[in-house]
């Protein structure tokens, strides 16, 4: 069982909770290397304006970025993980709700930009939802692989991927969110269940992808008292943070809650939401 939110300190903690996470919905739309920008070799990635990413590291690894300057104004990004496995269909089918259009909807009306990323098999799932995502320009959609399935052995549970397959994995992502009408999802990844090495970051270089972790858990995973919550996510917020959550209803039930929380209060303290995407390119400015 999981501890409570505000015992749940370390990043550990939340990508424990990766194998059993689904993932998030919307409702319709109302409407340290030197990072420098580089073209993108993955088949989804926007081409009418490239997105700022991080150069590779040596040998060719593909870059991380956890958070954004420091110094360059109170900033802070969250991000939300909708990350349905590929064995999960028979528990949506059965009537589990992965998605949590209240938590979308509180998004809008708070007018907070936010980067999720989403796997290809959840957009297989809620094809209209992911095509609503990526429509909606306060949202940016970025890659989570396919299968949700570890890129290391021993990742909290998570069934592994085979190196070989590894980049067809997260092509096949890409593949997904076209089909689904999702046309500009960007080229940043995030490892399911946070889990990566040197030897995987080799493995995908060459995509011309960034990958994105964090820097502030916010432990929302299952818990059950928003307040906690809401209370690690404002004591780990610094400027620059990449905050993780969760947005979906059977996993995360509190998460909407949380965020129209946290939102208020980090806008009295002068902090300014950003994507992911404008962190990333505050830092190739930085550098």
């Amino acid at each position: 069982m999981i501890p409570p939110a505000r015992r749940i300190a370390a990043v550990t903690a939340v990508c424990a909770l990766g194998a059993a996470l689904a993932a998030c919905g919307t409702e319709s739309p109302a409407g340290p290397t030197r990072p420098a920008p580089a073209r993108s070799s993955v088949s989804a990635s926007p081409s009418a304006s490239r997105p700022p990413v991080l150069t590779p590291g040596p040998n060719g690894l593909t870059p991380v970025f956890e958070h954004g300057p420091r110094t360059l104004g109170k900033t802070v990004a969250f991000t939300f993980d909708a990350d349905m496995t590929a064995d999960e269909g028979p528990r949506a089918a059965a009537g589990e709700h992965f998605d949590n259009p209240g938590l979308i909807g509180a998004l809008r009306a708070l007018k907070v930009p936010a980067t999720v990323f989403m796997t290809g098999r959840w957009a297989e799932q809620y094809p209209d939802e992911a095509r609503s995502l990526g429509a909606d320009p306060r949202f940016e959609v970025a890659n989570h692989s396919y299968s949700h399935y570890a890129f290391t052995p021993s990742c909290y549970g998570l069934p592994t991927i085979d190196a070989s397959k590894m980049r067809a994995d997260v092509e096949r992502a890409y593949t997904a969110f076209r089909k689904a009408g999702l046309r500009d999802a960007l080229p940043y990844f995030r490892f399911p269940g946070g889990c990566y090495n040197d030897q995987v970051l080799r493995t995908l270089g060459g995509l011309g992808m960034t990958a994105v972790q964090w820097d502030v858990v916010s432990g929302d995973a299952f818990a059950t008292d928003a307040d906690a919550v809401a209370k690690q996510v404002l004591d780990g917020v610094k400027p620059g943070s990449v905050v993780i959550m969760h947005c979906t209803r059977s996993a995360a039930p509190t998460t909407e809650t949380v965020v129209r929380t946290v939102v208020p209060e980090l806008r009295k303290r002068g902090y300014r939401f950003v994507k992911v995407s404008e962190l990333i390119g505050e830092s190739v400015g930085h550098h």
